[in-house]
């Protein structure tokens, strides 16, 4: 089945609610993720191509220096259609999701700029 692009008011509404990091521009979404230099822009970046494998819906990654930008759109449709949306929220999910030692057994990385991962949740 074809999917159908959504409207701007309809991708605006999602993002609003449930993706304010995300930005509707063009025929895509997009999100650029803050990281701490090119080693961790280049784990995050296979952490999004291996979901996005998984989903096989595919996004363009631009990785460079402290930054990786995820661009969303659904190329069959022509714009962004709930797949997108969905898999933005599984990418989400994934890029801010931090341990707690208080709440599980896993403590994260340690808080210093050092050991930074994704900057910007």
């Amino acid at each position: 089945m074809q999917p159908t692009a959504l409207e701007a008011t309809a991708i605006a509404a999602q993002l609003a609610a449930n993706l304010p990091k995300w930005r509707h521009e063009g025929n895509a979404i997009r999100r650029t993720f803050k990281v701490n230099g090119f080693k961790s822009a280049m784990m995050l970046a296979n952490a999004i191509g291996h979901l996005a494998e998984q989903a096989w819906h595919h996004p363009d990654i631009a990785i460079s220096w402290g930054k990786v930008e995820v661009s969303l759109w659904s190329h069959d449709a022509g714009g962004v259609t709930p797949r997108d949306l969905a898999l933005a929220l599984r990418i989400e999910d994934f890029a801010i999701w931090r341990p707690n030692a208080k709440t599980g057994p896993l403590e994260g990385t340690p808080a210093d700029a050092a050991h930074a991962y994704v900057l910007d949740d």
